[in-house]
C-alpha cells in the first residue's frame, strides 16, 4: 500500500502534531508528514516540525492579510506537497470552500468537546472548557470529524469522553481532554491512512 502524504495545519503548541509525528516515526501510522502549515509564526508546533526535519510554512493574516490570496497560497502549497490527507490539529482558522472541495473527505479535525455540544463559532481551546465547567457538565471529551463547509458540522469519526471532576479548572480539564485528543487523532489518521474507516 502506498504511503500516504499528510499535511498538518496548526495554530499553537502542536501537541497533537507531536502525537502524529511520534506515531509516524514508530510506524504505527503508515504515512509521511510532508508539511506543517501554521496560521501564525509564533506557533510552537513549527519548532516541533523543524526538529523532525519536516517542511514548515506560515500562512496567516499577518503574512497574507487578504483572504483570497491566503486561501490561494494554502491551496498552492497543499498541491505542491501532493498531499493525500489534511489534518487540522489545533488550527484556529476556517478553511474556505475551495480548499474543502479540493480535499473532500480527506480533511479531518480534532475538537475538544463531544460534538454536537460546545462546537461551532467561538468554541475553541479554553472557551470550550470554560463553557463545560460553567454549565456544570459531568462529562466532556474530544471528537474527530471530517471537515465540511460548516464549522464543526462534518461527519463524526471518533469520540471519547472524560469525566469532569469536582474542583476541575479550565487547566486541569483541558489537560485531561488533551490526552484523549492525542489518542483520537492518532487513531483517526492511522485508520484513514489504512483506508479502514
Amino acid at each position: 500500500m502506498q504511503v500516504k502524504r499528510i499535511a498538518v495545519l496548526i495554530s499553537g503548541g502542536g501537541s497533537n502534531l507531536q502525537a502524529i509525528i511520534d506515531a509516524t516515526e514508530s510506524g504505527e501510522i503508515k504515512a509521511e508528514i510532508v508539511g506543517v502549515i501554521a496560521s501564525k509564526a509564533s506557533a510552537y508546533g513549527l519548532v516541533r516540525a523543524s526538529s523532525h526535519g519536516i517542511s514548515t510554512f506560515v500562512i496567516g493574516k499577518q503574512t497574507f492579510p487578504d483572504l483570497k490570496v491566503r486561501t490561494d497560497k494554502l491551496n498552492e502549497i497543499l498541491t505542491s506537497l501532493e498531499v493525500d490527507l489534511v489534518v487540522l490539529a489545533g488550527y484556529l482558522s476556517i478553511l474556505q470552500p475551495s480548499t474543502i472541495k479540493a480535499y473532500e473527505g480527506r480533511i479531518v479535525n480534532i475538537h475538544p468537546s463531544l460534538i454536537p455540544k460546545y462546537c461551532g463559532e467561538g468554541f475553541y481551546g479554553h472557551h470550550v472548557h470554560e463553557a463545560v465547567l460553567a454549565n456544570g457538565e459531568v462529562v466532556s471529551g474530544a471528537t474527530t470529524h471530517f471537515v465540511d463547509e460548516g464549522v464543526d458540522t462534518g461527519k463524526i469519526i471518533y469520540q471519547e469522553s472524560v469525566p469532569v471532576i469536582e474542583g476541575d479548572t479550565v487547566q486541569s480539564l483541558s489537560q485531561r481532554v488533551l490526552e484523549i485528543e492525542h489518542k483520537l487523532i492518532v487513531k483517526t489518521v492511522k485508520h484513514l491512512c489504512e483506508e479502514s474507516l
